[in-house]
């Protein structure tokens, strides 16, 4: 088992949808074949109305990490999308900060990935659009599931856990 940035054990799938059910989020999981990507996650679609995303985990040149959740479908310029933050120029982070600071594999990252960010180290930033819709669907923790809320129930479970989202306009 890998270990966070503080040596402690990420949070768990089950114990993920324990907290959101212990906090009054209604919520609904369906299991599935495991996907990677937004292409693969396709598959899965017609079992979930609502909005399906994509995830991106960055870090800027100053080593500020970013956790940006958009549409699914919606192309993503990390030059412009920088700019639009504030950030600078953007990179992908590796697959080792990803696991020590969000406790996330590659093809699982999540905005409930945000639980496992004890010291606030990683910035929040969710497209507007997502909130527009009546349920959002996002990995709970794991790519092998999706679970749907509605966003304004994401949001406030997010500034729970001390991350307000930057809320993010997209062209």
């Amino acid at each position: 088992m890998s270990t966070l940035n503080d040596g402690s054990a990420p949070c768990t799938p089950d114990e993920l949808l324990t907290r959101l059910e212990a906090a009054g989020i209604p919520s609904r999981t369906l299991e599935h074949a495991a996907v990677f990507t937004v292409e693969e996650a396709r598959a899965v679609r017609d079992q979930l109305p609502g909005a399906h995303t994509k995830n991106l985990f960055l870090r800027n040149r100053k080593g500020r990490m970013w956790l940006v959740t958009v549409q699914a479908d919606r192309v993503v310029d990390l030059w412009a999308l920088g700019e639009a933050l504030g950030a600078g120029r953007f990179s992908f982070a590796s697959e080792e900060r990803l696991m020590l600071w969000l406790g996330l594999r590659k093809g699982s990252v999540t905005p409930f990935g945000l639980v496992n960010d004890r010291e606030g180290q990683v910035t929040f930033a969710l497209e507007g659009a997502l909130l527009e819709a009546e349920l959002i669907n996002i990995h709970p923790l794991i790519n092998t599931r999706t679970t749907a809320l509605e966003p304004r129930e994401l949001m406030r479970f997010c500034a729970e856990l001390g991350h307000e989202a930057v809320v993010l306009e997209l062209d």
